[in-house]
């Protein structure tokens, strides 16, 4: 009886422990995880994550799109980013979820799209997801900006983590559900004045003290890692000084 109930309880244990990984989502390369359930996701610009395990229930995800594009300047490649957009999704089951634009498997206007990314959830199984898309228009401030003490920006991580809590609620524009065979509606969810900037002093930060050792090499390293945005901001700063 007793190794009845042990093993009863072993398996019930298995079972448990299974399903609380119920699912994955998977993003392509040029997009990225930034928030899941009120909590950051940390990455860097070495690895990538492209799988996030999801239990059963309801989830919301700060994804953006971030990609490299050639750049209209020269001849090399500069970054692209698009805010934020929270995934609110219903997970029911062990499902394979795959995020990819709404235009094709790829990318094919990348400016555009960065300024109003549109994507559909599928399910690798043809199931219905049910899900949502909001966007934002939180805007990251500059490595330039914050270097040169200007055009602060908002902490774009503070803020994916806020706007994925359980306790926030958006007003609602336009909301809509979606399911794998339409593209979503949209929401836009602004940002708050109690969000986190990034910070405007020079002399705390690593970076600014290796440009200081530098300067030629950092402002190259940076202005391939600007977007075009940033680079026309730093061509008028720069023309202002002479």
């Amino acid at each position: 009886m007793n190794f009845t109930r042990t093993l009863s309880a072993t398996l019930l244990a298995l079972v448990t422990s299974t399903s609380a990984l119920a699912a994955n989502l998977t993003i392509p390369m040029s997009f990225e995880y930034l928030a899941l359930d009120g909590k950051e996701i940390d990455t860097n610009k070495f690895t990538h994550k492209s799988d996030l395990d999801l239990s059963n229930g309801s989830h919301k995800i700060a994804i953006r799109y971030h990609d490299m594009i050639e750049d209209d300047f020269s001849d090399s490649q500069s970054f692209i980013k698009s805010a934020p957009f929270i995934v609110t999704i219903m997970v029911d089951g062990d499902h394979e979820y795959l995020l990819k634009p709404a235009d094709g498997e790829f990318v094919k206007r990348p400016k555009s799209f960065a300024k109003d990314p549109q994507v559909i959830i599928s399910r690798q199984d043809n199931g219905t997801v049910d899900y949502t898309i909001t966007q934002t228009d939180f805007k990251e401030g500059s490595f330039l900006g914050g270097l040169f003490g200007s055009n602060k920006g908002d902490d774009i991580d503070a803020l994916a983590a806020s706007a994925t809590s359980s306790n926030v609620a958006p007003a609602a524009v336009n909301t809509a559900t979606a399911t794998t065979a339409a593209v979503t509606a949209t929401t836009v969810v602004a940002s708050t004045p109690a969000a986190a900037t990034v910070s405007a002093t020079p002399t705390t930060s690593p970076v600014a003290d290796k440009a200081a050792t530098h300067p030629e090499q950092m402002l190259q390293y940076w202005w391939l890692q600007a977007d075009e945005q940033t680079r026309k901001e730093f061509m008028s700063w720069a023309i202002k000084q002479l």
